[in-house]
């Protein structure tokens, strides 16, 4: 089985915790050149040290606030103007604040929806014509297991979530003649600060203790506890390597089996 990276280029959105960073941790160990991108650069140094370089690779990092999409282009257009090479794109950023749909504004639709998929689009456009160029290029979306089965409570989240898949489908159709895939990894409850927020947010709700809170979770995943953010970059780099080639268009739960539909 070909898991090998080396020689591959990757772009690691929100990749200074959780999922991002893990992903960025795990394809470098294929062998793979990673560019960070996250808002913070203190954190994002801190990331840089953190990446395999045995096999040669040159780690970099770029600086950009997902909430101000003119600087996300801004910044993919100034490194491929530099580094004109990217096989690999990761498109992971954090989730809107939970809360009930009906209490939703306008707002919080617009604002998700550039974060998210007006982002992503933004990224795609950017690192295509390389990807089509070499032949080879692997696009993977963080979204979450609601594309499948909607979560109480974030009703934003849900929504723009679904949007985020659909386009991603649709992608998969258009640009898969050039060696390229889209694909979707769907965590489900994972050990980050989004399910720390999600415990809370819960349990105010419904008076448990956050201890109550994520026990009652836990129980109702059949491996009987939370995924790891590990466990979900492990996914999402399989997805990357030459050995995935086929595998174009599809959402893949990483929930320890929680996710009750096919």
């Amino acid at each position: 089985m070909n898991l090998t990276l080396t020689g591959r280029t990757a772009l690691v959105c929100g990749s200074t915790q959780g999922i991002g960073r893990a992903t960025a941790i795990e394809l470098a160990l294929l062998g793979a050149t990673i560019v960070l991108m996250a808002r913070n650069e203190e954190t994002l140094k801190t990331t840089l040290l953190e990446l395999d370089t045995r096999q040669g690779q040159t780690h970099r990092y770029l600086v950009a606030d997902f909430s101000q999409p003119g600087e996300v282009q801004t910044a993919i257009a100034r490194h491929l103007a530099q580094f004109p090479a990217l096989h690999i794109l990761i498109n992971n950023t954090g989730g809107p604040a939970g809360g009930p749909l009906i209490d939703a504004n306008a707002d919080e639709f617009v604002r998700t929806f550039h974060n998210h998929l007006l982002n992503n689009q933004a990224l795609v456009q950017a690192v295509f014509p390389a990807m089509k160029e070499a032949g080879y290029g692997r696009i993977v979306n963080i979204i979450s297991t609601s594309v499948k089965q909607p979560i109480v409570g974030l009703g934003v989240s849900n929504t723009i979530r679904g949007a985020v898949a659909q386009w991603a489908k649709t992608l998969s159709l258009e640009i898969a003649r050039y060696g390229i895939t889209v694909n979707n990894v769907l965590p489900g409850y994972t050990q980050t600060a989004r399910l720390a927020a999600v415990l809370t947010m819960r349990s105010k709700t419904s008076g448990k203790t956050e201890e109550e809170t994520a026990q009652q979770l836990e129980a109702e995943i059949p491996t009987g506890r939370f995924v790891t953010a590990e466990e979900v970059a492990a996914a999402a780099a399989f997805l990357c390597t030459p050995a995935a080639a086929s595998i174009n268009g599809v959402n893949l739960p990483v929930d320890g089996g929680k996710t009750g539909s096919l």
